[in-house]
């Protein structure tokens, strides 16, 4: 398989599927919204000048300014197996980390493993081959892998925590979405989907090469050429779904987001693995979390379903400038229009 993602192949010297580590797998296993903002609401928030992006706007990663030009963008994420190749894991995982970094402007400097290992229960070399995907998705963004932790676990977990450089006056935040900003996709939907159905031995060979090969694409490019046309808003889609980060936008920037069900793309076999009966978890809990936050329209069943489903390495949502749209999807011929930011509505998230 092309893209240094190799092929996913239980053979008689890997008698194992990585997935058999996972009670759930990938960004599907992150808490939910509603549950994640209840736990922070009894956390006081202390107030430093230097912390220029917080917690508060449901931002992607931490800013912290050193200097008039300077700030370091820092996030950490981890997730158990969504894939049984060691490899490609490692580089899937460090792809959706890194992306963090990318979402709010940045440029990723250094990287710290983060590991828990089921000692006993599989082989090193499985950990190693997940470092060597780590680290070499890591130096594709040109960055660094400067160590990690491991512990011993009976569920395989492995993520990074990356720091990045931005300048403060470029930064992408939740928060600064403006009236009349185009939405621009940079990936395709269904990762959570699909990675359930090939845990399942029901997807196809095809199906899994578009799919691992999305989820190892790094959002490099897209964060960079935004900076370009003058973005100042996006975030990256990972285990809310797309309606759930739409929702933060909204939210922080006291706009309605209208997103154009129809527009939205998804990767091959997504809607056939949902209409074959897969669900997960994830999508539960991004239901529970946005049944009052989202005015549904006419949206299809299996549109729903999309755009709630939890996303892992997915691309960008980019609020771009309406007149630099057609630049922008030039210099990015992956991204798709799929709505636009308008004046807040009763519902800050509207389906059209």
């Amino acid at each position: 398989m092309s893209n240094g993602v190799s092929a996913i192949v239980e053979t008689p010297e890997t008698p194992f599927r990585l997935t058999s580590f996972a009670r759930c797998a990938g960004c599907a296993a992150k808490l939910g919204a509603g549950d994640l903002t209840r736990a922070l609401s009894g956390l006081p928030i202390h107030l430093d000048p230097r912390l220029i992006v917080g917690r508060e706007t449901f931002d992607d990663a931490g800013v912290f300014v050193l200097s008039d030009d300077l700030a370091l963008v820092q996030t950490v994420d981890f997730f158990a197996p969504i894939v049984d190749d060691p490899y490609t894991f490692g580089q899937i995982a460090a792809a959706n980390a890194l992306s963090d970094v990318y979402a709010m402007g940045g440029e990723p400097l250094t990287a710290l493993n983060i590991v828990g290992f089921p000692a006993g229960q599989l082989p090193l070399e499985v950990l190693t081959e997940i470092l060597r995907g780590g680290q070499d998705k890591v130096r594709e963004a040109g960055a660094v892998v400067v160590g990690g932790h491991t512990i011993i676990d009976e569920e395989l977990k492995f993520g990074l925590s990356v720091t990045g450089r931005v300048h403060p006056q470029r930064i992408l935040s939740n928060a600064k979405a403006v009236v009349g900003d185009r939405l621009v996709l940079t990936k395709p939907l269904g990762t959570g989907l699909l990675a359930t159905a090939a845990k399942r031995g029901n997807l196809g060979t095809e199906e899994a090469a578009a799919l691992y090969a999305s989820m190892c694409k790094l959002n490099g490019a897209a964060s960079r050429e935004a900076i370009v046309v003058g973005v100042q808003c996006a975030t990256d889609v990972t285990g809310f779904g797309l309606l759930g980060h739409s929702s933060h936008i909204a939210a922080a920037s006291k706009v309605t987001v209208v997103i154009h069900a129809d527009r939205v793309p998804f990767l091959p076999g997504a809607r056939a693995v949902w209409e074959a009966g897969t669900r997960t978890g994830g999508a539960e809990r991004n239901a529970a979390y946005l049944e009052s936050r989202v005015d549904w329209g006419n949206a299809t069943e299996v549109q729903h379903a999309l755009l709630i489903d939890p996303q892992t390495s997915g691309g960008l949502l980019v609020a771009v400038p309406a007149a630099r749209v057609a630049e922008y999807l030039e210099a990015v011929p992956t991204g798709v229009e799929i709505g636009e930011v308008v004046a807040r509505r009763s519902s800050g998230l509207v389906l059209a």
